[in-house]
């Protein structure tokens, strides 16, 4: 169990975070099959910031890993599934959305 109450669940060799996110992945598995979507990908990565030197020390490069993204009608889009929209989630949000301005679905958990 998490610090946010979710369950961690495999299926398919992916782990996720909640069973809303893997129950979201099935849906989006269907999708893909029914060819509604295309190129899905579980957690992909984005650089938001590159490593770099800081008084002769590394700083770590800045990433946000999306739940999902796939293409529809020859758009990306990138998902989230949320129950707890954090303070450093919410940052690297804005920077994803200002650096690649691909179509952004939060789907929020209740």
């Amino acid at each position: 169990m998490s610090k946010y109450h979710n369950k961690h669940i495999e299926a398919d060799g992916y782990k996720f975070d909640s069973a809303a996110e893997c129950n979201r992945y099935y849906q989006l598995k269907l999708l893909e099959r029914a060819g509604t979507i295309r190129n899905l990908q579980v957690h992909p990565v984005y650089l938001l910031q590159e490593r770099f030197r800081y008084n002769g020390k590394w700083e770590r490069a800045i990433t946000y890993e999306a739940d999902f993204a796939y293409v529809q009608d020859d758009r990306v889009v990138v998902e989230d599934v949320k129950g707890v929209r954090t303070p450093v989630y919410l940052l690297k949000r804005k920077l994803f959305l200002k650096q690649f301005g691909y179509d952004f679905i939060e789907i929020e958990v209740k």
